[in-house]
């Protein structure tokens, strides 16, 4: 049997007003990019619960990235200001898990930036490509 390369596997969730608009444009522009992200679309980034990114984890991703609105331009007004901050928290928990933090990305995509998603999610794999297969260390059941 051959080595085969290993391929991340990498959860996105994407804001549907602006990243999941950005990643279509991509798409019906024809702008290459990796191939490794599996897309979950969120009403907002700001609606990103880190247990879902732990579950991810958990499931098997080798990455999670959070793309939303620029700060600023949000259609929920301050939703990406939420993920922003919730997602600086979450890096600490993700040492907790045993999961090295650059294995989350939080970066914002407008609906115009297409070249940019593409950019965005080739770096990203390109990145966690090189980390190598994640590890999600088990809880200790308590009681036996």
């Amino acid at each position: 049997m051959p080595d085969t390369p290993f391929e991340p596997r990498i959860v996105g969730f994407l804001c549907n007003w602006c990243s999941y608009a950005g990643a279509n444009l991509a798409g019906t522009s024809r702008i290459q990019y990796e191939p490794n992200i599996r897309i979950i679309r969120v009403p907002c980034s700001g609606r990103v619960d880190p247990l879902f990114v732990a579950r991810a984890f958990q499931e098997g991703a080798d990455g999670v990235m959070v793309l939303g609105c620029h700060p600023g331009d949000c259609h929920y007004r301050d939703g990406n200001y939420y993920a922003r901050r919730r997602f600086n928290l979450m890096h600490g928990f993700l040492d907790f898990l045993g999961i090295d933090e650059r294995r989350l990305k939080i970066d914002w995509v407008s609906a115009a930036e297409g070249k940019r998603f593409a950019q965005v999610v080739s770096q990203f794999t390109d990145q966690v490509r090189d980390l190598g297969p994640a590890t999600v260390r088990q809880p200790a059941v308590l009681g036996g």
